[in-house]
């Protein structure tokens, strides 16, 4: 998908970069997600896509299980497919605050209230929402030892 692929880099940022980061993706899910759109000629039509890239994005979709196909023309988020939502939250926000030029043309409201906004936060289990510079960083259980053993030799730039 990507022109260069992250495979040296043991990073869940570039993992998911390599199923949603081209430019076209997660505009597909939002209009899947939000807009609930399914069918190929209306993701056409909605975002001026060509269609041999708007197949192409899909059948990825289909291939790494963001997308389920239902008959030749539908097309369906999964599970982990609408685990993006909060992701596209976040992005959102951050387009309102720092790449718009008026106020947001889109606000997130919780669907059973109808009232309340919704917000994608850092939130500490101990404490509850912080601050991004709050946040830190640890070695988690699925860094390889190899990795750690070649970043403290200093053989690895990065």
């Amino acid at each position: 998908m990507l022109g260069k692929t992250y495979d040296t880099q043991v990073c869940s940022i570039a993992r998911s970069l390599e199923l949603v980061g081209e430019r076209w993706s997660l505009l597909i899910i939002r209009d899947a997600m939000f807009a609930r759109v399914t069918r190929f000629g209306d993701f056409q039509h909605n975002l001026g896509i060509a269609t041999n890239v708007l197949t192409s994005r899909l059948d990825s979709f289909v291939g790494s299980g963001i997308m389920e196909r239902e008959g030749s023309v539908d097309y369906r988020l999964t599970d982990k497919g609408r685990a993006l939502a909060i992701a596209l939250i976040a992005l959102t926000e951050w387009g309102d605050a720092w790449a718009s030029p008026v106020d947001p043309p889109i606000l997130y409201r919780h669907a059973t209230c109808g009232d309340g906004e919704v917000h994608a936060v850092a939130l500490c289990e101990t404490c509850g929402i912080v601050p991004a510079e709050e946040v830190a960083i640890r070695i988690g259980p699925g860094m390889p030892a190899d990795y750690l053993a070649e970043r403290r030799g200093g053989s690895r730039a990065g």
